[in-house]
């Protein structure tokens, strides 16, 4: 049976603890950094974006354009900084674009 409190508490606290009691965090992850890439990246990379993917410190991005993949490798570390600063923790370690 769920446990009650008594007291009242802010939703957020309340949800934080819903995560963290059932072991949510992993696909948390998974969507605050897809979410992060789509609003650091803009549209013209979203565009040309088919999958982004988190597996455990590495961020996985197919891109459909060899050209674009080619300009992104250049500023690998400048995105995963970008993405974690989004986040407010270091969560991504490396980016592998495909």
């Amino acid at each position: 049976m769920a446990k009650r409190f008594n007291e009242e508490s802010p939703i957020s606290d309340v949800l934080k603890q819903f995560i963290q009691d059932h072991k949510l965090q992993a696909g948390m992850d998974k969507i605050d950094v897809r979410d992060a890439w789509k609003n650091l990246m803009g549209n013209g990379v979203n565009n040309y974006t088919t999958e982004i993917m988190l597996k455990g410190t590495t961020l996985y991005v197919a891109l459909s354009s060899a050209v674009l993949r080619e300009e992104l490798s250049y500023g690998k570390e400048k995105i995963v900084k970008m993405i974690n600063e989004e986040l407010r923790r270091d969560l991504v370690k490396d980016i592998v674009l495909r």
